[in-house]
């Protein structure tokens, strides 16, 4: 740790991690150790700090081990590779709270499907339900479809362009100073047409649209102009123009008390991406009106069809490529380990039952 490095982290009060469930054992013990070190309180937790976490372990897990030698040093050091098995996380007395309102959607009967769906014990009633209300003809093509890979999504989003008429316009990002290829915020070659269907990357400082807000590409030229919907219905037509993303290097005056950055790398690109589609992972967090929900020929991960369904409003706005499955709904047994464990003051978990077949 660099002496300016320490100085930022020894500054730290309180520590706000969002969507926990993504981070693994391993860096959790890894924030543990450097804020121990880096504050000279290596008795204390997190060196003293005080850390807030919010997130859904019954959604997406973190990204598993990729080689043989990491999957083996999980397999030496951790029940798991969940946030819930790192050993700050077992060796402190930490307080945990389940919030059990939902606000996404407001039907009652789509709500018990879906927590049906998140524990994993969803009957003959609930998956025929899903499959009837899913099963109705896909409106137009302008639906946003979740799919499981990066693969399908680029591969609908191509074809969906494709059928566009018109010339197309490619934006090229410009790149200052060492902003890595993996941290790219968006496209580095932003391709559209008039009538292309686009999500914003980043909210708008004039409060027009916020990060996910989906539009249709009106005008192409030195700005470009996307027609959005507003709640009501009405529709909006808004120049947007390039945006700058920013990686800082933060440093500590230890005098003043206060923390300053400086700016090491810049990505400038139109802040949009093509939106026909996007993967259930990109959708955490998200909320459709809408959507067509393509699992391909099975899923794959823990969550993953929770994470899907869940981003839809109602049970009207759900349409399904293929019937739901059993074999679909799928909870990680580790999860369901921590939740057992868990001392919630809530009535929000569902009493045990045995799945039936649909």
């Amino acid at each position: 740790i660099t002496a300016q490095r320490r100085k930022m982290l020894q500054a730290i009060e309180t520590l706000v991690i969002d969507e926990i469930s993504m981070v693994n054992a391993d860096m959790m013990d890894g924030i543990d150790r450097v804020l121990r070190e880096a504050r000279h309180r290596r008795r204390e937790p997190f060196g003293g700090v005080q850390v807030i976490m919010f997130g859904d372990p019954y959604q997406l897990a973190p990204v598993s081990p990729r080689t043989a030698e990491e999957r083996q040093y999980f397999a030496d050091n951790y029940a798991s590779t969940w946030f819930f098995d790192a050993k700050v996380w077992t060796e402190t007395a930490l307080v945990s709270c389940e919030l059990s309102e939902i606000h996404r959607q407001r039907d009652d009967d789509f709500k018990r499907m879906l927590n049906a769906v998140r524990h994993g014990r969803v009957d003959e009633e609930i998956g025929v339900a899903l499959n009837r209300a899913g099963a109705r003809p896909v409106p137009d093509l302008d639906i946003m479809t979740l799919c499981t890979t990066n693969e399908k999504v680029n591969k609908i989003n191509a074809e969906r362009l494709a059928t566009l008429g018109g010339r197309a316009l490619t934006a090229e990002a410009d790149i200052n100073g060492d902003f890595k290829v993996n941290s790219f915020p968006a496209e580095e070659n932003l391709t559209l047409k008039v009538g292309a269907r686009v999500m914003f990357l980043r909210n708008d400082s004039e409060q027009r649209w916020v990060n996910g807000t989906t539009g249709t590409v009106s005008h192409l030229g030195e700005k470009i102009k996307v027609i959005v919907e507003d709640r009501v219905g009405d529709e909006h037509e808004y120049e947007v123009e390039p945006a700058t993303w920013e990686q800082y290097q933060y440093s500590y005056d230890t005098e003043s008390k206060e923390l300053s950055r400086n700016v090491v790398a810049e990505f400038t690109q139109f802040p949009l991406r093509l939106a026909w589609a996007v993967t259930i992972h990109k959708s955490q967090g998200q909320t459709y009106d809408r959507a067509l929900i393509d699992l391909g020929n099975r899923t794959f991960a823990p969550g993953q069809t929770y994470v899907a369904l869940s981003r839809i409003t109602s049970l009207e706005g759900l349409y399904l490529a293929r019937p739901l499955r059993p074999s679909d709904v799928i909870v990680d047994p580790d999860v369901e380990r921590f939740m057992a464990g868990l001392t919630s003051n809530t009535s929000g978990f569902i009493e045990d039952e045995a799945p039936l077949p649909f």
